[in-house]
């Protein structure tokens, strides 16, 4: 049976149940309740929220959806879909330890855990990117240039110090997530790691970083003594 949230005693619904006993008191379907605002013909905003809660396997899943596969979801339309990126965005900001990266002065590989373990976490395939430094060590920009298995084959150094050269980057960080959790470098990362120091060198922009990011730990290329 569908009971609409209208047709329940105005204690129990959502919204003035987050009123009156907070929101972290709510459940996850409530909470899915309350961004979706309305719901279908055939189901009300709650019973939607059941329905969508019980695709997932757990609702953190929800920070992998992206705007299509959100649109495949029976009674998600583009605002529907829209309001619920934004919801997840936002708390993956509310959760970086760092609102910014840009300008921000890079003195230890935890200052970069701190800001992309929450962007990166719940990924299901591994995300690359390099992140750009002037000669301050100072962030100038950072580019995500690759998702999928990391391998030289697909990690082309000349698209890394091509950006590097338009953004006038005096070094390189480099930084992958590896989804399984664990933070020890394969072989491949090594490979790849010991190519683009030997290029960077080469080049004048030095790579002084590889971080990988597992479940809220990480691994320094650099804190190791592997890139000196």
């Amino acid at each position: 049976m569908n009971i609409k949230i209208k047709d329940l005693p105005i204690n129990e619904r959502p919204r003035e149940r987050l009123i009156n006993n907070g929101a972290e008191n709510l459940s996850n379907e409530e909470l899915l309740a309350i961004l979706l605002k309305t719901g279908t013909k055939e189901a009300s905003a709650k019973a939607l929220a059941t329905e969508i809660l019980s695709t997932l396997n757990n609702i953190s899943d929800m920070q992998n959806k992206n705007y299509k596969q959100l649109l495949k979801m029976k009674g998600i339309g583009p605002s529907k879909a829209t309001v619920l990126l934004a919801a997840i965005e936002l708390g993956k900001r509310i959760n970086s330890r760092c609102n910014n990266i840009h300008n921000l002065k890079i003195d230890n590989p935890k200052v970069i855990f701190d800001y992309y373990s929450p962007l990166l976490r719940g990924k299901k395939q591994e995300h690359f990117y390099a992140i750009y430094l002037d000669n301050q060590k100072r962030v100038i920009e950072d580019k995500l240039l690759f998702i999928g298995t990391i391998n030289r084959s697909l990690i082309h150094p000349q698209n890394i110090f091509k950006e590097a050269y338009m953004l006038d980057a005096s070094a390189i960080v480099c930084l992958h997530n590896h989804p399984s959790g664990n933070v020890i470098p394969s072989v491949e990362d090594e490979r790849i790691t010991k190519q683009l120091v030997e290029i960077g060198n080469l080049f004048g922009i030095k790579i002084i970083d590889h971080i990988i990011i597992g479940n809220d730990k990480y691994y320094s290329f650099f804190e190791d003594g592997d890139i000196k």
